[in-house]
């Protein structure tokens, strides 16, 4: 009885009740994740099970403020710093810890195996969590980034690869193409507003946790980007995402409307 009272007084306060669900997010590298941080936040503090997965160990984002130079030492402190983001968000963590940039310069050899070990092991984790929904990289890969598109297009694959024991949501990170002023930018990592058909809000709590949660990456970001990246577009309190939507129907045409 106590718990019955409990749960139509959440209820009855509008407070979502999120009790056996999970929530997966998969991006490739240490600090992607801050494009839907304030979600993850707020669906960790409603009680969603979320786990963050980011593929590469980051080792190749050298930047000049940071003086920390590319490789090992670099792959470290990125992990440090990943682990720092996910606690402040709440979050779980798995970091597969592949190669930035999934060995592109290795050429076939080099880099097909790894991209496939990495398939192997984003397969793994979906199976093992059975997330209820899936939040990865679109097409565009927010910035056009080849890690970004790659990542997207091995979760999609993984997902459309065979029938799930129980139904899976998969959505598509996006940036409204309206938001973006600039002609070349805007073709480079621009969504028209749309596709992107969910919008989910987030409260000023779970702003401050993004925020605090972006601020650990200091080897990636200078102060004025990390102001800039807290600035207007997470304060809005909305992430706009897409939809996967199974197709309904089989066609047999490529033209024209099906009856």
């Amino acid at each position: 009885m106590k718990r019955m009272a409990l749960l139509a007084a959440l209820l009855a306060a509008k407070i979502v009740v999120a009790e056996d669900r999970s929530l997966l997010a998969i991006f490739a590298h240490p600090d992607d994740e801050s494009t839907v941080s304030p979600v993850l936040h707020r669906y960790a503090r409603e009680g969603v099970d979320v786990t963050v997965a980011i593929a590469t160990d980051g080792r190749l984002g050298f930047q000049e403020h940071a003086n920390v130079p590319a490789g090992d030492e670099l792959a470290a402190v990125r992990r440090e710093e990943m682990k720092c983001a996910a606690e402040k968000l709440g979050v779980k963590l798995v970091h597969f810890g592949y190669h930035d940039q999934l060995q592109a310069a290795g050429g076939y050899n080099g880099h097909i195996p790894h991209v496939r070990a990495m398939l192997k092991d984003i397969a793994a984790l979906i199976e093992e969590l059975q997330p209820d929904a899936i939040i990865t990289w679109g097409p565009d890969g927010g910035s056009n980034h080849m890690d970004h598109r790659l990542i997207g297009d091995t979760v999609t694959g993984v997902y459309l690869g065979r029938d799930w024991d129980k139904p899976i949501s998969l959505f598509f990170y996006g940036t409204p193409a309206s938001l973006i002023e600039d002609d070349e930018a805007r073709l480079l990592r621009g969504v028209h507003d749309e596709y992107l058909n969910v919008e989910i809000s987030y409260e000023p709590e779970d702003y401050e946790a993004a925020a605090a949660s972006v601020r650990c990456h200091w080897s990636q970001f200078t102060s004025d980007q990390f102001d800039r990246m807290i600035g207007d577009e997470m304060e809005a309190r909305t992430i706009r995402l897409r939809e996967f939507t199974a197709p309904r129907k089989k066609r047999e045409s490529l033209f024209g409307s099906q009856p």
